[in-house]
């Protein structure tokens, strides 16, 4: 059967490029836990300062960093959007992380 050849190696292909993505999220789900504890450390230091937890200008560098690493422009617009979504966790998780502070050292 003409192709059955092609489409076992292309499936054996899309099994190699799905082991290797399934080890960057290992990797990645690290990082982003690690990420997180930054910013729970970073929202405990801005309290201190009595400082907001959203920074528009630190967010806009933030995002700059990351989408100076694209190399095209379709993956520059796909990080921006997921970087996004990070900061916006991130600063749910200062804002949860505070709130739980805060009733914490009032009892």
């Amino acid at each position: 059967m003409p192709g059955s050849s092609d489409n076992r190696d292309h499936r054996i292909e899309i099994d190699e490029w799905r082991k290797k993505i399934d080890a960057i999220d290992q990797k990645l789900a690290a990082l982003l836990c690690e990420r997180l504890h930054c910013a729970k450390n970073i929202s405990s230091l801005k309290s201190a300062l009595g400082e907001q937890v959203l920074q528009p200008e630190r967010e806009k560098e933030v995002l700059n960093n990351v989408m100076n690493h694209a190399d095209t422009p379709l993956i520059s617009q796909a990080l921006e959007k997921i970087y996004r979504c990070i900061l916006e966790e991130s600063r749910l998780l200062q804002k949860e992380w505070k709130s739980c502070h805060k009733e914490t050292s009032s009892r």
